[in-house]
């Protein structure tokens, strides 16, 4: 706990925001006086705040934390400790690990389903470098649910009307806003690379460094809050839904995955050798492995069933359409953006692949984990990938679920998926997103009203 001492004399720190991210990647815990954090007492919460709902229900399923609803341990990663740039008081915020009494892991919390498949990479010497991509919109207050999102006021004071993708002014349109959140992000070191404006209306992209996929993970986490707080200080919000608005395109998360590895969230992903760092997808001739064969392979076999943890709401499949300029099948190519994996245009040894098929509603812990887990099956199964597509992908039929429902049934009988992301973990992911479709389906939409009402 040295270090953390040592940060909080240094910026005099009064109180010290306790988290750890939940099954939705929200930020819960408790904001706890520095005399009280120091007295080296631990902050315990109940389990069951792991099956917390986004609507704030439970599951009804005791056997997921136990009648008793016991209690956790949770312990401050030292490493996590930041400054809150939007506190009053001088707040570090820290984020934690969750374990039970006797010390392990409490296998449902997503930052342990993570670390899990790092191990599994870890044996194998393999080390993964991802570099995340997350896409969101900027949108006018919005304090009736009822009512349909509007894009926000800029300082040219008009609302932002068509498509304005990589627009320079587009930008430069919000930029005391984005000079906020470049110096919130430099405040807590998240490593952000670029931001730039994509094709929907106020729809932004910031692209992270890439790096270690835990960290960068505890960076999406931060950054989804750090987003949220300064567009609120410029009176409009932020919001990471995969499908805000009608007739917009939909928001990612891209991952990159180098194997050292890169990962709407678009995750960039490659894969090195711990040893010796060099790029394991990338033979000495510069030729495709099998290992890149096999990573995707794992990505094209298994990603259906990690659907639900890639597309984790209804509102996530409206993005996931034909029409949307959103993956829906499994193919995979060089350079082409049609598909769901896409293998950026590079040299051998900067070779990764692009996974474009989660969406920015997901929580970065379970999509980093689900994205390595399939390659992890991939390649330790010895998969071998399909041909790469140079066609247009949305000329394919669907390969993916095209609702929730359908995900968790294959999710749920989809064995290997378990066995990496752990049985616990699977059995109380999928309660808790059968307890939020069911709440969703109580609802009576508007356009049943309008449309079923009285003409059927």
């Amino acid at each position: 706990m040295h270090d953390i001492d040592d940060f909080l004399k240094k910026h005099h720190v009064t109180e010290i925001e306790a988290i750890i991210p939940d099954m939705a990647g929200i930020a819960r815990g408790k904001i706890i006086p520095r005399s009280k954090f120091e007295s080296g007492e631990s902050m315990r919460l109940p389990q069951a705040v792991m099956t917390q709902t986004v609507t704030g229900d439970y599951p009804k399923i005791d056997a997921l934390t136990g009648v008793t609803d016991p209690d956790m341990v949770c312990v401050p990663d030292a490493s996590t400790i930041r400054m809150i740039p939007w506190a009053v008081d001088p707040t570090a915020q820290v984020i934690h690990d969750c374990v039970h009494f006797d010390g392990t892991p409490v296998n449902i919390s997503p930052r342990c389903v993570l670390r899990r498949v790092l191990d599994l990479y870890r044996a194998r010497g393999w080390k993964p470098v991802i570099a995340p991509e997350l896409e969101f919109y900027l949108v006018d207050m919005n304090r009736d649910p009822d009512l349909p999102l509007q894009p926000p006021v800029g300082r040219t004071g008009r609302a932002e009307t068509g498509r304005q993708a990589y627009s320079i002014e587009a930008v430069n349109e919000f930029d005391p806003l984005f000079e906020d959140i470049y110096e919130y992000c430099d405040m807590q070191e998240l490593e952000v690379d670029t931001l730039i404006h994509e094709v929907g209306a106020a729809q932004m992209e910031i692209n992270f460094m890439h790096g270690d996929p835990l960290r960068l993970a505890d960076s999406v986490f931060l950054f989804k809050r750090t987003v949220r707080e300064a567009t609120l200080r410029h009176k409009m919000y932020a919001t990471f839904m995969a499908k805000p608005m009608e007739g917009e395109p939909g928001s990612a998360m891209h991952m990159h995955m180098h194997m050292h590895m890169h990962m709407h969230m678009h995750m960039h992903q490659s894969l090195v050798d711990m040893e010796t760092g060099r790029n394991l997808f990338a033979a000495a001739d510069g030729e495709p492995t099998a290992l890149f064969s096999g990573y995707i392979a794992g990505l094209q076999k298994y990603t259906p069933a990690l659907m639900p943890i890639f597309a984790p709401y209804i509102n996530s499949y409206r993005r996931l359409s034909r029409f949307m300029a959103a993956p829906i099948n499994v193919a995979w190519g060089y350079d082409n953006r049609t598909v769901g994996f896409r293998v950026p245009h590079s040299a051998p040894v900067a070779r990764r692949i692009e996974n474009r098929i989660p969406g920015v509603d997901c929580n970065p812990y379970l999509a980093i984990a689900a994205t390595l887990a399939a390659g992890y099956l991939g390649m330790t199964q010895r998969l071998a990938a399909t041909e790469p597509l140079a066609s247009d992908g949305y000329a394919l039929p669907y390969q993916l679920p095209r609702n929730l429902e359908e995900g968790l049934t294959l999710m749920s009988a989809c064995e290997p998926i378990a066995e990496v992301l752990g049985e616990q973990f699977v059995r109380a992911y999928l309660a808790l997103k059968e307890t939020e479709y069911e709440a969703f389906f109580r609802v009576i939409s508007s356009w049943e009203r309008r449309h079923l009402l009285l003409h059927v």
